[in-house]
């Protein structure tokens, strides 16, 4: 089997909430992307409720897609500790958390269930597990922990 970064990481060794830049991938023109960890949840510690982490990731979608430039994906880890960040270019770890915590306070401090996009069977594959007042929580307990831009030492952003 191929090895997986992440599962060389040695979980028990980094400090949740961080950014991680886990690697640059060049494609056949000189391309550089970027594959970040995102980790809202100490690993083996907590995880984030489904519907919440599923509220989280739709509301990241977007509000990530404002704050950083060539944003390709943010999906959730199977874990729900995080999600993985897919962009174009090389943006550095501090960047990307000050753009994660950016958006984690719109979600603590301002959505409202109509601001949350895709909700309806049309647009969502599981449109019935959501949960903003989990989504709101978890995004205020990440916001009062700091979000650092290092996964070994505490580095707030």
């Amino acid at each position: 089997m191929e090895k997986v970064e992440s599962f060389a990481l040695d979980h028990t060794a980094v400090h949740a909430p961080y950014v991680r830049r886990i690697t640059v991938e060049r494609g056949p023109h000189g391309d550089a992307i970027s594959n970040f960890d995102i980790r809202l949840v100490q690993p083996n510690a907590g995880e984030i409720p489904t519907a919440g982490l599923h509220t989280i990731e739709h509301l990241l979608a977007g509000l990530l897609r404002k704050q950083l430039t060539g944003v390709i994906d943010c999906s959730p880890f199977g874990c729900r500790t995080g999600f993985h960040l897919i962009v174009w270019g090389e943006p550095d770890a501090a960047t990307v958390a000050a753009a994660v915590k950016s958006a984690l306070t719109v979600i603590a401090d301002r959505i409202t269930w109509s601001d949350v996009p895709a909700t309806d069977a049309v647009s969502c594959g599981n449109y019935r597990d959501h949960s903003l007042h989990s989504a709101k929580t978890w995004a205020a307990d990440v916001l009062a922990q700091g979000i650092s831009s290092d996964a070994f030492s505490r580095e707030l952003v």
